[in-house]
């Protein structure tokens, strides 16, 4: 018996089980296509070439830990996160996802360059599935944290690409996740915003059961991470303990990475 009673009320099965994962694209060659052609299946070439954006991935994730992705651009990264979120459905294998996920892919996603920033609040928050009462709740703590200050009330097509990346990362911060997906999403504002950024982040962690980061910055990885998957080319190069993978991720790569660049590719 364990003398730490946290380990005891740990349920045993994995919160992310990927056994096999495996995901493909079909490289279509551009050309006009009737709607009807369309419809009736058509309109696709069945013999086109696949781009297995990943494929034979397997890792388990239990309550508590904190998994870091790392792996260049093109190595299947963000399609991994898709499948974590259940957007993309695998094509081979499996992924279990046991409890609700919050993914932050795009911050903003699904502004409307004409409302307002307070409005595009309550637009990102139904993007997000927050209802709108908690927002209410939230809103002033929204602003704040933004630090958008007189400019929520101006339309956003006024605002800075950092200004939208704020007012995003400030709604999905208001987020209480069970289990918390983030794509690269630690490049927004100035390096204070960055920091504070990252403060909040560590609260929403403190509160989730599982955590999956992105990230091109091995440093970041290594300060937060409990484990980490390294892919390469849609395949999974390892998987372990952070610092054993990391370190196997600098000795191959030559570096020890740099800050997040904001980028979702791969």
């Amino acid at each position: 018996m364990t003398d730490d009673p946290s380990t005891e009320l740990r349920d045993p099965l994995p919160v992310i089980d990927a056994e096999d994962l495996g995901i493909f694209y079909r490289l279509q060659q551009r050309r006009r296509v009737g709607i009807k052609r369309l419809l009736t299946g058509g309109g696709w070439n069945r013999d086109a070439p696949l781009l297995w954006a990943l494929r034979g991935v397997t890792f388990q994730c239990h309550e508590g830990e904190i998994l870091g992705i790392i792996g260049s651009n093109g190595a299947g990264k963000s399609t991994l996160c898709l499948a974590l979120s259940q957007i993309l459905l695998p094509d081979e294998g499996r992924v279990t996802v046991r409890g609700e996920v919050s993914t932050l892919l795009s911050l903003g996603a699904g502004f409307n360059r004409d409302l307002s920033g307070r409005e595009n609040i309550y637009l990102n928050a139904a993007f997000l599935g927050i209802p709108r009462d908690e927002i209410e709740q939230k809103m002033e703590e929204i602003i704040d944290f933004s630090e958008l200050g007189e400019f929520i009330d101006q339309p956003i097509r006024f605002y800075s690409s950092g200004m939208k990346s704020r007012l995003g990362f400030s709604v999905a911060a208001a987020l209480d996740p069970e289990i918390l997906i983030l794509d690269e999403v630690l490049s927004v504002g100035d390096r204070g915003f960055q920091q504070k950024s990252r403060r909040r982040l560590e609260s929403m962690m403190q509160r989730s059961r599982v955590i999956v980061i992105v990230s091109h910055s091995v440093p970041f990885l290594q300060e937060l991470c409990t484990h980490a998957v390294w892919l390469e080319k849609g395949q999974m190069r390892g998987f372990g303990e952070a610092k054993a993978v990391l370190d196997e991720y600098i000795a191959a790569t030559g570096g020890p990475g740099a800050e997040p660049t904001g980028a979702n590719e791969g």
